[in-house]
């Protein structure tokens, strides 16, 4: 990037701020979007420095983007995909549409079990390409901050290859990536009637040379009838908790087991998933931090509960969205799509999906002051799109490609 970037003739500058923000959206708050009009911005070495009405735009820069009226928005900030793996399973796809469901495809070794058989015999360096290109992919997408799990693997060997990956592609891309550890993502065939000895695994052989070697932010596990018990949850995240390793957990996909409530006494920073939630999970969110991460894409392509999201908003808990890219369950790390059917199948205003797509999904990496608003002094990672009549548009063309240009 330039050492001076100037943009000119925005439509509409969204999410503009004078401040980072202190906190996530949440409530009626989500759906306060700030948009300048007719506006301008400049960064400086990477950072948003101001911006403004074209009626004062400065007069230079090392480099100049008109934006020919298209809109300005904070680049995506997904937090959470396993953007990490080695094939995809549409196999299994066609299995579902002639009648199977996930936990049957699961119990007879397929879903995550069988991304780990194909994980485990590919070559680091072939996982790190095929990473990579669907990295540059999502960032053509418009996403300039995500996170990538591992969990694929389940095996010492195979978690820490996937691991390294995602430092590589800490090393190689431009984009804020955080690492999440997800060991006790499935119980590995062999360790089915032995489901301990695979935990004690997780935690005395996986945990400590993960730490070791630095190469997780943040610890995950996911807890449902399919892969882990609370309790078992809870060993794990305590063992992650020695290490430094905050959680962010899959729960209640399926589900409402009270793991919701278990992550949260752990000082879970988010709960994904969520498509089930009952009075006891949303009062436990009510008094905790922890933000609820819906991924709307999932239930979707497997047909199952739309996430209850304005139960959620009107509880007054800070929701975030994200995409989930997975090969099994969410197949594409499209945020513009995630955001359209927050809109459509639940009922979120077009402000509120944007808000969680960018300031909340920061919040949600612990980046809340780093990206996902315009504020003097963030990360200048923003979508510039091409021209369009509205912000609602986004959402609106579900099938259209509306960005024009990824800064950041």
């Amino acid at each position: 990037m330039p050492q001076t970037l100037l943009i000119t003739n925005i439509k509409g500058l969204a999410g503009v701020a004078d401040s980072p923000p202190e906190k996530p959206l949440a409530g009626e708050s989500l759906q306060k979007l700030e948009v300048l009009e007719n506006a301008w911005l400049l960064t400086e070495n990477g950072r948003i420095a101001r911006f403004g009405r074209m009626a004062k735009v400065p007069d230079r820069a090392d480099e100049m983007i008109d934006a020919r009226q298209g809109y300005v928005l904070p680049a995506w900030c997904d937090s959470h995909t396993h953007l990490v793996f080695a094939q995809s399973r549409e196999t299994e796809w066609v299995d579902r549409i002639r009648g199977l469901s996930y936990e049957e495809i699961a119990q007879r070794g397929g879903g995550i079990l069988n991304s780990a058989r194909k994980l485990r015999e590919m070559p680091e360096e072939e996982l790190y390409e095929k990473a990579l290109q669907r990295l540059d992919e999502v960032r053509n997408y418009g996403t300039g901050a995500i996170e990538i799990k591992s969990g694929y693997g389940l095996s010492v060997d195979s978690e820490l290859k996937m691991l390294r990956v995602i430092r590589r592609l800490k090393e190689s891309s431009k984009m804020g990536i955080r690492a999440t550890f997800l060991g006790a993502h499935s119980v590995p065939m062999e360790y089915r009637h032995k489901r301990q000895e695979y935990i004690r695994i997780i935690i005395q052989d996986m945990l400590p040379r993960i730490a070791a070697e630095g190469l997780a932010d943040y610890i995950d596990v996911f807890c449902e009838k399919v892969a882990f018990t609370v309790e078992e949850m809870e060993q794990v995240l305590e063992a992650g908790a020695r290490y430094g390793l905050k959680p962010k957990v899959h729960v209640n996909q399926f589900n409402c087991m009270g793991g919701i409530a278990a992550a949260i006494r752990h000082g879970a920073i988010s709960v994904d998933h969520l498509e089930v939630v009952d009075n006891a999970d949303l009062l436990a969110l009510q008094n905790s931090s922890t933000i609820a991460t819906l991924l709307p894409t999932a239930p979707f392509f497997l047909n199952d509960h739309i996430p209850p999201a304005r139960r959620i908003i009107g509880a007054g808990i800070p929701l975030a969205l994200a995409t989930d890219f997975n090969p099994g369950t969410s197949p594409s790390g499209r945020m513009a799509f995630v955001l359209s059917l927050a809109c459509i199948q639940m009922r979120m205003l077009p402000e509120e999906a944007i808000n969680a797509a960018t300031v909340n999904g920061a919040f949600a990496m612990e980046w809340g002051s780093e990206c996902g608003s315009i504020a003097p002094g963030m990360a200048a990672r923003l979508i510039i799109t091409k021209p369009m009549p509205s912000l609602a548009y986004l959402p609106y063309a579900f099938g259209s490609d509306l960005v024009e240009r990824v800064i950041g």
